[in-house]
């Protein structure tokens, strides 16, 4: 068996990440975590005189976890699914004789429900990210923007990287391209068509003419300058209209997607339906859409049960 200590930790860890970015086609930003996760843990593995994984122990992996103390549960959980695929990666490579790290579980953490807006508070946001009336191209832009997260449920990411030929308005459907450049048809409402025709029409060719390469004219959000939206210019679109709406709770882009995913259970949908439009690879992801608000607890109970009244 050969020992990692001849090519050492960088030459490993550079190996498990094309192994995850060529070999399971992992997006560029979760390779980018894997580095940053593993970096740590190896660098502190080294402090402790451990310069070969295989000299390793379950206690080793444990006494590292025990280091990130004033982390939270939810980062002591990432860091350790990082460790956990390293050491797997290892072992089926023949540099392991076994996987130490594998008894070594996450802490459990309080589980943190997603910031999600109520329904009301959804339609005074997409209100608010255009000006009534506007033709102004950014205006028509900003509520096209809002309205295709919402009713698409995308990640910011999918949203600056959809192209124009994307979308199909006459089919109301829209291609998004997610992590490990998976793809899935998701349907696109009456409201987003809309907003987008609007945009399209009469928003984007103004921007497109400011665009300074013709590369830039398959995005189908630009920014003010031609080029393709950045996932800060989103954030600050749903900041902007957050503030202007009078929302107090946190909004961020995600958050669309979390009212996507809630309302929608809430109105009904299965979870494996849900999870399908969301793109998540497990249903175990999309299950904590499925909590349920006390308010509707108690209309429930009192709608169901026969001796609430």
């Amino acid at each position: 068996m050969n020992s990692t200590s001849q090519a050492g930790y960088e030459e490993l860890v550079e190996q498990f990440l094309v192994h995850t970015g060529v070999e399971r086609g992992l997006a560029r930003a979760t390779v980018a975590a894997y580095r940053a996760d593993i970096g740590k843990y190896t660098d502190w593995l080294v402090s402790q005189g451990r310069t070969d994984l295989a000299q390793v122990t379950r206690q080793d992996v444990q006494a590292y976890l025990a280091s990130l103390d004033g982390e939270s549960a939810a980062s002591k959980a990432r860091r350790l699914a990082s460790v956990h695929e390293l050491h797997k990666f290892a072992l089926s490579q023949g540099l392991l004789p076994a996987d130490v790290s594998q008894a070594v579980k996450a802490p459990k953490g309080s589980s943190r429900l997603p910031d999600v807006l109520t329904i009301a508070e959804v339609t005074h946001l997409l209100d608010a990210a255009a000006v009534p009336g506007s033709s102004d191209p950014v205006s028509l832009r900003d509520r096209a923007l809002l309205e295709f997260m919402y009713a698409t449920g995308c990640r910011v990411s999918e949203a600056v990287g959809a192209n124009i030929e994307d979308v199909d308005l006459d089919q109301g459907l829209a291609r998004l391209t997610g992590k490990g450049s998976k793809q899935r048809l998701v349907p696109v409402g009456s409201y987003a068509r809309k907003a987008l025709e609007a945009y399209l029409n009469m928003g984007r060719p103004a921007l497109e003419r400011k665009a300074s390469k013709s590369a830039e004219l398959s995005a189908l959000f630009l920014n003010k300058r031609g080029k393709r939206m950045s996932r800060q210019s989103v954030w600050l679109v749903v900041q902007e209209a957050a503030e202007r709406a009078g929302i107090s709770k946190p909004v961020h882009p995600h958050t669309l997607r979390h009212s996507f995913a809630t309302h929608l259970i809430e109105g009904g949908a299965d979870v494996r339906s849900v999870q399908e439009l969301l793109g998540h690879a497990s249903v175990t992801t999309t299950q904590i859409y499925t909590h349920v608000s006390p308010q509707r607890l108690i209309e429930t109970y009192q709608t169901a049960h026969p001796r609430a009244r």
